[in-house]
C-alpha cells in the first residue's frame, strides 16, 4: 500500500512518518489484501495536534477517520484505532465485499456534487436569474467547488457499512432491491436514518 504522510503547520520527522507508514499498513493489512492507496494528513493548531487519516481500499471502500491530542504521535494512534475498530466491527461483511464476483458489474450512476456557501446571499446587480447560483432558502447560494461523484448500487446494509467506514453524514446511494434513490444519514440518537422514496423506509440500529 502506497502511503503518503504530509505535514501542515508541522515538520513530519523520519521516525513519525515511519511509525505512520508501518502501522497503518499492519491495521488495514490484517482485512485487505492489496489496499489500494493512504494520506495521512498531520497538523498543529496551537497546542493540539490533529490526524487525518483517508485510505482506498478497493472499488468503493473509502476509510477516513480523525483524531486530536497534544502530541502528534498520539493523535494518529487513535485516528489508526478508529480506523481499526471499524475495520472489526465489518470484518464478515468486507469478506462478502471481497468474495461478491458480481459487484463489479454493478451499475454506477455519475452525478455532479456541489458545494454551497453557507451564508450565500446573491450581491445585489451581479449577473442575471440565468447566471445566478441554485436557490437555497429564498436565496440564490455560491457555489464554492462543483465535483464530479459516484452513486453506486448497494443494499442498505452495505450502504450503511461504506457510511460508517467514510465516517460520512449521509451517504446517497442506488437500492439493490429496486434500482431507485436512497438515502441513509446520521441521526443525533445514534442510529441511521433510511429515506426510500419508493416505500420501504425504516431505521437501522447501529
Amino acid at each position: 500500500m502506497q502511503v503518503t504522510v504530509k505535514g501542515k503547520q508541522l515538520d513530519v520527522g523520519d521516525a513519525l512518518r515511519t511509525h505512520v507508514k508501518e502501522q497503518l499498513a499492519t491495521q488495514v493489512g490484517k482485512y485487505f489484501g492489496n489496499p489500494v492507496e493512504a494520506t495521512v494528513i498531520l497538523s498543529k493548531d496551537a497546542n493540539r495536534y490533529k490526524a487525518d487519516i483517508q485510505v482506498h481500499a478497493g472499488r468503493g471502500i473509502l476509510l477516513q477517520s480523525t483524531a486530536e491530542a497534544n502530541e502528534p504521535y498520539p493523535a494518529f494512534d487513535e485516528a489508526a484505532e478508529k480506523v481499526a475498530k471499524r475495520l472489526r466491527r465489518y470484518k464478515r461483511r468486507l469478506k462478502d465485499h471481497h468474495e461478491r464476483k458480481t459487484l463489479a458489474e454493478l451499475p454506477v450512476t455519475t452525478a455532479r456534487k456541489y458545494i454551497l456557501e453557507a451564508d450565500g446571499e446573491e450581491a445585489e446587480g451581479q449577473g442575471d436569474e440565468s447566471d445566478a447560483a441554485p436557490e437555497v432558502n429564498g436565496h440564490h447560494a455560491m457555489i464554492v467547488a462543483e465535483m464530479e461523484t459516484a452513486i453506486e448500487m448497494l443494499t442498505v446494509s452495505e450502504a450503511v457499512m461504506r457510511m460508517d467506514l467514510a465516517d460520512l453524514p449521509a451517504l446517497m446511494f442506488r437500492n439493490r432491491a429496486h434500482g431507485g434513490l436512497n438515502m441513509i444519514y446520521r441521526r443525533p440518537d445514534g442510529n441511521v436514518g433510511w429515506v426510500d422514496p419508493a416505500g420501504t423506509t425504516g431505521t437501522v440500529k447501529q
